[in-house]
């Protein structure tokens, strides 16, 4: 089913020509059903749909349009304001009145299967779409805030642009060997950290996707909220059953790696560890970084010995912009500089975005690829925390996420800025590009 009227968004017999003539400049999105098939009765929401469908479609269309893949909708005292981020970086887009960006915010729910009636809880669902004749998701996940109302953000996902393997997220061959190993060993639990809007859903179903499914049998228990996972079997909880009894399901299924929801609740994430004796478990954890991930299960579970036998490996990620191929400017590096942050002494040219001196003003001169930005897209700057016997020792004797991170270091473990000077080395991003990176 799709939702909308063809490119504009509305029925043939609109009359308003100037409108018409403003709107066909720009290729509408087209909305075609909730992921979780919960599709609304358009015909029930007349007047939301009236009011709130066509600003929706061209505020995800612009958005779009910009290169942007995350919108914000959030009331700001007597004013809504509409902010897109391209490549991660924020820029104003609209303000409008509180009732007008109200209705976007309800389409959009409606759209993706949530309950538009409930505006005091936290929400989250997507919508099957297309733009530009391409299939996009767009994920919809609604916040109340203080003194009423809802702050929206929408994420939309190019689906010929997915990012979901290891190779696709730039494992280097130790990681993604590493992972595998652990995989056929049938225990243990591999753990992806990391803080909202980071990546991290992403980046643990590319741990899922590093194990060999043709060798190991892998099952899921978690909310995909509509992904695919290929050759991963969507494992059936049955509504009486806990965790507990859904997890030996599993085993008597023969089933060797689970991935499971985010570990947010101190029983289940227990009840997990206390079983990865001959069953492996992949899920994520939110914060700072790998070692805030280590203290934050202890913390979580209570209990630091079982987190000492049962983790093996932590992987958090941080994303960067890439250059722009197009307009990327090479330069040649002072060898103090290439001492200071730790490249190879022959080293013969980095790269770095165009500065504002260096090309004219004019918008026509601006690179059609990356707007003039010098970036486009972004990649994941991988952190990889083990648990050798060092780290065991430090989680045991009640260290803080500092003295792991420091250990990890001393042993030479992948760090976010390692994996940053490597990416800069390779021309990929730029010096400039991380200094910003690590001061947000």
């Amino acid at each position: 089913m799709i939702f909308g009227f063809g490119k504009g968004g509305r029925d043939d017999d609109d009359d308003d020509g100037d409108a018409e003539d403003e709107e066909d400049d720009l290729d509408f999105i087209l909305f075609k059903g909730a992921l979780n098939e919960n599709n609304p009765d358009l015909a029930e929401n007349s007047r939301l749909v009236q009011a709130g469908l066509l600003p929706a479609k061209k505020v995800i269309s612009e958005a779009l349009a910009r290169r942007a893949d995350t919108v914000r909708i959030e009331p700001k005292g007597k004013v809504a304001a509409i902010t897109y981020l391209v490549d991660g970086i924020p820029y104003p887009a609209a303000k409008m009145p509180p009732k007008a960006a109200n209705a976007i915010i309800q389409m959009l729910k409606l759209l993706a299967g949530l309950d538009i009636t409930n505006k005091t809880s936290k929400q989250s669902g997507g919508i099957h779409a297309e733009f530009d004749e391409v299939k996009h998701e767009v994920r919809v996940d609604s916040t109340p805030v203080k003194g009423g109302g809802e702050r929206l953000l929408v994420r939309v996902q190019n689906l010929k642009q997915k990012l979901e393997t290891p190779k696709d997220l730039g494992f280097s061959e130790e990681l993604q060997t590493k992972i595998s190993e652990i995989g056929a060993s049938k225990s243990g639990l591999m753990l992806a950290a990391g803080p909202p809007m980071s990546g991290l859903t992403t980046l643990s179903i590319a741990m899922v996707r590093g194990i060999d499914a043709y060798l190991i049998t892998i099952a899921s228990i978690a909310d995909l909220q509509g992904r695919d996972l290929p050759h991963v079997q969507e494992f059936e909880s049955n509504a009486e059953d806990d965790l507990e009894t859904t997890i030996r399901r599993t085993k008597r299924s023969d089933v060797q790696v689970l991935f499971v929801d985010p570990l947010l609740d101190a029983d289940d994430a227990k009840r997990i560890l206390e079983v990865t004796e001959d069953q492996c478990f992949i899920a994520e954890i939110p914060a700072k970084d790998a070692a805030d991930g280590i203290i934050r299960l202890v913390s979580l579970v209570g209990d630091a010995n079982l987190v000492a036998q049962a983790l093996r490996i932590v992987v958090s990620q941080k994303l960067v912009r890439l250059l722009c191929r197009d307009c990327r400017h090479a330069y040649r590096p002072n060898p103090k500089l290439l001492a200071k942050v730790g490249l190879p002494s022959d080293t013969k040219k980095l790269y770095r975005a165009p500065r504002p001196d260096e090309d004219e003003d004019d918008d026509e001169d601006l690179c059609e690829n990356c707007g003039g930005t010098g970036y486009q897209g972004r990649i994941g700057l991988i952190e990889v925390v083990e648990m050798s016997d060092d780290i065991k020792k430090l989680v045991l004797s009640g260290a803080d996420a500092s003295a792991i991170r420091a250990k990890a270091r001393e042993a030479k473990m992948q760090s976010f800025q390692s994996d940053g000077i490597r990416l800069v080395g390779e021309g990929k991003t730029s010096l400039e590009e991380l200094q910003r990176a690590f001061r947000t």
